[in-house]
């Protein structure tokens, strides 16, 4: 598929939706973003072909979907909204028109995002289950990574979307193998944050220069994708600019938390981590990006909580 034209339906213009949507546009695709959040909307109007308020008024054709929403009541009144459109309903006799299919982003539980799925599939509408490895900082420089799970033929109807907005797309299997793939990782990306916080205080009390750790550490065996990431921001005591909100983290947390549970698994660092995102969401963080975990961390050394 040539990206030129092309209709791309981006609902949901949040942190990460709004990189997407901004990235596809420059790709040459024609975007039409959604939001019920008017500031969203005004945020991206020159950035974008059109915005509007729900997906039942998205351009018609609009065939390729994509949706980075911070819910499952979120996802279900978008299913909803999309059910309801006039090409969900053919008329008995029409030329079957193209499959609109929607590339469902966010992380959310695998229960939730099938009932979603059964829902869209009513309505003649597939589902690919695709989350994405990657903080929206990284989401503007298209550093994505796409964790693609469901029927092959409706992964490939939306390769040439992915490569417009992701570094690297991985097919991994059938619906739900993302959001499984997304909890592993999710995993380690809680306990490397941490990690790194706690490895640049350390620094910093050896008389180190944290950033100039974050740079020579993150050289050698030391490194983890997260010490590069927010290293930076833990170095500069700067994590007001959220690429990823403790808020939404903690809904991630959650969800790894019960998968967990249900499988009765022993995850002991990443028991360890958990009373760290819970005191930044208590010491005033949710709306500040999760490096403020260094801020937890310098609190607890300086004996307050």
């Amino acid at each position: 598929m040539q990206a030129s034209g092309v209709g791309v339906g981006v609902i949901g213009l949040g942190l990460m939706g709004s990189a997407i949507a901004a990235n596809l546009q420059r790709a040459g695709f024609a975007v039409s973003g959604v939001d019920i959040d008017a500031q969203a909307r005004e945020r991206m109007r020159d950035s974008i072909r059109d915005v509007a308020e729900s997906a039942a008024t998205l351009p018609p054709g609009t065939r390729l979907l994509i949706s980075s929403l911070p819910s499952s009541q979120a996802l279900m009144a978008v299913c909803d909204a999309l059910a309801a459109r006039p090409e969900a309903r053919p008329e008995s006799g029409a030329s079957a028109a193209p499959r609109r299919v929607l590339a469902e982003t966010s992380t959310l539980p695998i229960a939730d995002k099938q009932r979603a799925r059964e829902r869209l599939a009513c309505a003649g509408i597939a589902m690919v289950d695709a989350p994405l490895s990657g903080t929206a900082g990284q989401a503007r420089t298209r550093d994505l990574a796409v964790y693609a799970s469901g029927e092959p033929a409706d992964i490939a109807e939306l390769t040439a979307v992915f490569d417009g907005f992701a570094r690297a797309r991985y097919d991994v299997g059938p619906f739900g193998n993302g959001m499984r793939m997304k909890l592993v990782a999710n995993l380690l990306v809680a306990i490397h944050n941490v990690s790194s916080a706690e490895a640049l205080l350390f620094a910093q009390r050896l008389g180190l220069d944290p950033a100039r750790v974050v740079e020579v550490v993150g050289d050698g065996a030391g490194t983890s994708r997260m010490l590069q990431v927010r290293g930076p921001m833990m170095a500069a005591g700067r994590w007001q600019d959220a690429t990823m909100k403790v808020e939404v983290w903690a809904k991630d947390m959650a969800i790894i938390g019960e998968a967990l549970a249900e499988l009765a698994l022993p995850a002991p660092l990443f028991a360890a981590c958990v009373p760290i995102y819970q005191a930044a969401l208590a010491q005033g963080h949710a709306l500040h990006d999760t490096a403020a975990v260094y801020a937890v961390l310098e609190r607890m050394a300086a004996g307050t909580t």
